[in-house]
């Protein structure tokens, strides 16, 4: 008897408050490479994860969505050809955040068997909260409601017009996500992975080479900044991005990152690779290496492509962007359907296409990325190895290696000097 096609589950991205299924065009992956893709909306922003953190709104709504949609795939997916035996929940940026998410709930237990993050692990900013009430309030104060009590409050908030509800998301300054509710959630993110009560499924996980390298920071950093800017300006941004260190902590990790900085440009491009390791990178080996002690197999990988469609409308010093991994897994190259490439791609590009679907999909099917014609990509242990995936595709070790010993043995050094008191 043939083994009906694996099903990939895939979540979309966009920070949980915008993006949608109908972005994303599966049709080259499903065909080259004979799987069933089923791709997901869900509830989005304040109607997806608002939380009083009690029985008002006890939050989580988005996150629920995909658990029923995890379940209908187990109900009804041999109707259309695939296998429920064989799920691989994935997802870029948000939807990597869901998808790790995914892997520490009781409540998703069973309904998935293998598990991909592309630029997004659950531990990342405040996408998993004991206190949703502090973002619940702002909320409140956004769309003009009485927040005396929790009644009320979320009361108020069901009787807006959705134009209200859309307005006061513009407005926030912090993303909604999890909330530990002892459900869907029984504690923090970090906590859960520390004592390794994750589901052990494998696990493919990875970024890019330049996480805040274009699209993150057009939305936040001052007019011009891609020409480059002084320390100050550039710690102004980071001290709103990470308020509880802009004592002292933050001017240590800069003085790192912008250590052989003597031009604005220099400042510009330390400043970059400092987001993209901070909010992104970091979170994500720390996270490989909690899976991999939990006894799961993981490889792991660094997108390092800057697609060539690109070349007219980035600056040159943007290298392989938040999110530029997608279209190459996806298959891309050979949209045709609603979605169009209206940009150059060579032809070592539509190779590089085919080499990440086939990639994706033998992990899909067999929970190891490995195939025919294709470089080995050894396992992510105590060694390290990770495919860096370009036009040619390299084993290296230790990805980050130096950033990760500054961030866990010498900023504490300097921290704990720092707060001595001074020899008599």
């Amino acid at each position: 008897m043939i083994k009906p096609p694996c099903v990939f589950f895939w979540i979309h991205g966009g920070g949980l408050s915008m993006g949608a299924a109908s972005q994303y065009d599966a049709s080259p992956l499903a065909a080259y490479q004979n799987m069933v893709v089923v791709i997901i909306q869900y509830r989005l922003g304040i109607l997806g994860f608002l939380s009083t953190g009690d029985e008002h709104a006890p939050g989580n709504w988005g996150f629920l969505d995909q658990i029923a949609a995890l379940k209908w795939v187990q109900e009804n997916i041999e109707s259309f050809g695939g296998d429920p035996q064989s799920v691989t929940i994935a997802g870029e940026s948000a939807g990597g955040i869901s998808a790790s998410i995914l892997t520490l709930s009781p409540l998703a237990k069973g309904l998935f068997h293998r598990a991909i993050f592309q630029s997004g692990v659950a531990t990342l900013g405040t996408y998993t909260s004991k206190e949703p009430l502090v973002i619940a309030k702002v909320v409140a104060n956004l769309t003009e409601c009485d927040c005396t009590t929790n009644e009320r409050l979320v009361k108020c908030i069901r009787e807006k017009t959705e134009e209200d509800l859309v307005n006061a998301t513009k407005k926030m300054k912090t993303f909604m996500g999890a909330t530990v509710d002892g459900v869907f959630l029984k504690d923090l993110a970090e906590e859960l992975l520390k004592s390794k009560a994750v589901e052990k499924v494998p696990l493919l996980l990875g970024v890019t080479n330049h996480e805040f390298g274009w699209i993150l920071p057009s939305s936040f950093a001052p007019p011009g900044w891609s020409e480059g800017f002084d320390r100050q300006s550039a710690m102004s941004i980071m001290n709103v991005f990470y308020p509880a260190g802009a004592s002292g902590l933050n001017n240590l990790i800069a003085d790192e990152y912008f250590k052989d900085a003597k031009t604005p440009e220099d400042i510009r491009d330390g400043f970059t690779e400092m987001l993209g390791d901070l909010f992104m990178v970091l979170p994500v080996i720390k996270v490989a290496g909690y899976h991999r002690d939990a006894g799961a197999p993981v490889y792991m990988y660094e997108f390092q492509h800057r697609p060539e469609m690109h070349k007219e409308t980035r600056p040159s010093f943007v290298k392989s962007d938040h999110a530029d991994d997608i279209g190459f897994m996806f298959g891309s190259c050979f949209w045709n359907g609603h979605i169009k490439i209206t940009g150059t791609v060579t032809e070592e590009e539509e190779k590089l296409c085919k080499t990440m679907m086939a990639y994706w999909a033998n992990f899909a099917r067999t929970g190891s990325p490995n195939g025919e014609e294709l470089i080995q990509w050894p396992l992510y242990d105590q060694k390290e190895e990770y495919m860096e995936l370009g036009l040619k595709q390299v084993v290296a070790q230790s990805l980050k290696k130096d950033k990760v010993h500054f961030m866990t043995v010498l900023l504490p050094q300097k921290l704990h000097s720092l707060a001595a008191p001074p020899l008599q």
